[in-house]
């Protein structure tokens, strides 16, 4: 049987993961290099990660603006509470929804409890997606409005090691 991963082979790993997956065709064998481990021990660790809750999935981010989505909305909804598991997995399934969450309102300021991301080439199109949406799945008639992005900010995955500098994980 092959010996897991040192304490300081698993922290620097959490690092490197905090990075993003290497860019190459086996990810997990050029981090095992990076911490002068083997690609099983790391996929091994990153199997424990995930049965303790640490992440529950890997997941892959892309720069949907490089690839010309410049016309990027969030339509939100003011979903009956009644109704908002049920509304939130058909639209969660719906083609051209990219991300769909339920969050709490904040009233009286905010009143909307559904966000469903939509990423498209041109403004009109989204809008017109949109409404072809509601329509098909009989939701017009629901307080909604559709914001687009001004502004791409940075995207970066979970933060999971400790800072070697000891600050905060997240400021």
């Amino acid at each position: 049987m092959m010996p897991g991963l040192s304490a300081k082979q698993a922290l620097a790993l959490r690092r490197h993961l905090e990075g993003g997956l290497p860019r190459v065709s086996r990810p997990y064998q050029a981090l095992a290099e990076r911490i002068n481990g083997n690609e099983h021990q790391v996929l091994v660790q990153m199997h424990r990660w995930q049965a303790q809750g640490l992440f529950r999935r890997v997941g892959l981010v892309l720069n949907h603006r490089a690839l010309g989505f410049t016309a990027n909305a969030m339509l939100v909804l003011d979903v009956p509470d009644a109704l908002i598991d049920e509304v939130g997995q058909r639209l969660g399934r719906a083609p051209g929804i990219n991300l769909c969450y339920q969050r709490p309102r904040r009233l009286p300021q905010w009143r909307y409890n559904l966000f469903c991301m939509i990423h498209g080439r041109q403004r009109d199109q989204v809008e017109a997606q949109v409404q072809a949406l509601l329509q098909a799945q009989l939701l017009s008639d629901l307080p909604h409005q559709l914001l687009f992005s001004s502004h791409a900010f940075k995207q970066c995955g979970g933060r999971y090691a400790p800072s070697p500098t000891g600050a905060s994980l997240h400021g």
